[in-house]
């Protein structure tokens, strides 16, 4: 903790504590300055690693000469309470001990009064994150070859941004984002993913986590009835039950959300959460006779469908199947997407595409929520599209992933093909490999970490009580150099008796 947070403020620019200093006081201004520093510094205020004002920033801050500041400062690099490293500035010293604690043994702490807070989130409380959260390599789920990213185009389209910002960058925007950027949005979702939309129904977020918060916002009452997959993204159940859904699971199976059950366990659920060009996690694809199925149920019933289409642009055996939401003629379907999986997590750019009688309520939903989504890197992707470089890295991806996905597939049906089944290598970023194997899903995740693989048990997708237990394999992230040695380190796990 302590490394991680001396790291931290190392990064950090020079933080202007609050120092006093008066001109009529009887100490000279400089001394002012050092027992000032030095106080903050002792009383923990400022730690070990913490970067300090320049000098000039400091006299600035305090409208006073450059001089005092220069004389406190080299007092307090004489006495050891900071140092200077040669093209960075001042820092705090390293080497001073932590601060002593403020309590005293013999000190009562007072009682604190009420803290009333909402019950909404308890359900998220007390959960211990798995070692497949957070973690790098094989074989991560949700990772996207970072290092294959186009990054000299995409830092000199950000540069050039950055250095001549258009007025429309800086100032607040709609609610909706940024309309260049939504028209490209559109353009490609009606060219690759048969989307009907034009850029006035097209919001951008932050990610598909904030998609179906606005959503849920917009279309759900207090314990609504929610169809969800089972198993099925547990990120869309959280977001769900913050709203008061009432969730209801039903079971996936080879064609994909069964909707005859569903109709059977709850026929007028306010809305459903599906999947449907590939389910997360099993991989499937729903079925032409299930999506018309499914959109009869919904027209019938008034009921909403969210379509998560979060990484459809990956098919390898056959084109990119067409979004259920272009087959929608009664305005439906809320379509939901990202560029998360086809560019990086980390730029967390999303969109929603909304019938366009429920624009203006997504737009002041949106307005209330946090105004309206950040700019720079929305001009910055839009012309990222428009020059071609997300074409041409989507198709550079889905050759590299094709590979990836063929050498992990081989490894596992050559060194664990009596112990698993492998589902859903037709498309994605993941896998599954159902156990045969008579072993807890959570307990073969948790022994593999300790060999540094990061694998996801299945049985955290269900909703209910799991029928399936397995694992859910990440190859985005991994290099194909790296897979077979990792499933070996797998059939270790998983065949701890067999010979290496």
């Amino acid at each position: 903790m302590g490394d991680h947070y001396d790291s931290r403020m190392k990064r950090a620019p020079g933080i202007l504590p609050v120092i006093a200093v008066d001109r009529r006081a009887q100490p000279p201004l400089h001394r002012q300055i050092y027992e000032g520093y030095r106080d903050a510094i002792v009383a923990g205020r400022l730690r070990p690693g913490q970067r300090l004002p320049s000098t000039r920033a400091l006299a600035a801050e305090l409208r006073i000469s450059r001089i005092p500041a220069l004389i406190a400062f080299e007092q307090l690099l004489a006495e050891g309470y900071c140092e200077c490293r040669v093209g960075a500035g001042s820092f705090v010293a390293r080497s001073l001990p932590a601060p002593p604690s403020r309590e005293g043994p013999a000190r009562a702490r007072p009682r604190p009064g009420p803290r009333p807070v909402s019950d909404a989130s308890d359900f998220l409380l007390g959960r211990t994150p798995g070692p497949w959260v957070g973690r790098t390599g094989p074989f991560r789920a949700s990772e996207s070859a970072a290092d294959f990213f186009p990054f000299p185009a995409w830092a000199r389209i950000v540069a050039r941004h950055c250095r001549n910002p258009s007025r429309r960058l800086l100032r607040y925007g709609g609610p909706l984002g940024l309309e260049p950027f939504r028209e490209e949005i559109a353009a490609y979702l009606r060219t690759a993913r048969g989307v009907h939309c034009d850029a006035a129904q097209v919001m951008v977020v932050s990610g598909s986590q904030q998609a179906l918060h606005i959503a849920a916002r917009v279309l759900l009452e207090p314990q609504s009835a929610v169809w969800v997959e089972e198993p099925g993204y547990p990120g869309a159940r959280d977001v769900l039950r913050l709203a008061g859904a009432r969730l209801l699971p039903v079971p996936v199976d080879e064609d994909g959300l069964d909707i005859r059950t569903g109709i059977a366990r709850h026929g007028r659920a306010r809305a459903v959460y599906v999947t449907p060009s590939h389910q997360y996690p099993l991989g499937v694809t729903m079925s032409a006779s299930r999506r018309l199925q499914l959109l009869e149920w919904a027209r019938r019933s008034g009921a909403w469908i969210l379509e998560d289409d979060y990484d459809s642009e990956y098919r390898y055996e056959s084109p990119p199947i067409a979004a259920l939401q272009g087959l929608d003629r009664d305005a439906r379907v809320v379509y939901i997407g990202t560029f998360s999986k086809v560019l990086f997590p980390a730029l967390r750019i999303g969109y929603l595409v909304v019938p366009p009688d429920l624009v203006p309520r997504f737009a002041a939903v949106r307005d209330a929520m946090d105004i309206f989504p950040p700019a720079l890197f929305q001009a910055a992707l839009g012309d990222f599209i428009a020059a071609g470089h997300f074409a041409r890295h989507l198709r550079r991806t889905r050759q590299l992933y094709r590979e990836r996905r063929s050498v992990l597939v081989e490894a596992l049906r050559k060194e664990l093909g009596d112990s698993l089944e492998v589902l859903g290598e037709q498309a994605g970023v993941h896998l599954v490999a159902r156990l045969k194997v008579r072993r807890s899903d959570r307990e073969v995740v948790l022994e593999a970490a300790r060999q540094g693989v990061w694998t996801m048990p299945l049985s955290s997708c269900y909703l209910g009580r799991p029928t399936s237990q397995g694992l859910v394999l990440g190859y985005g992230g991994s290099n194909a150099s790296a897979i077979p040695a990792a499933v070996r380190r797998l059939r270790d796990v998983l065949e701890p008796r067999r010979e290496s």
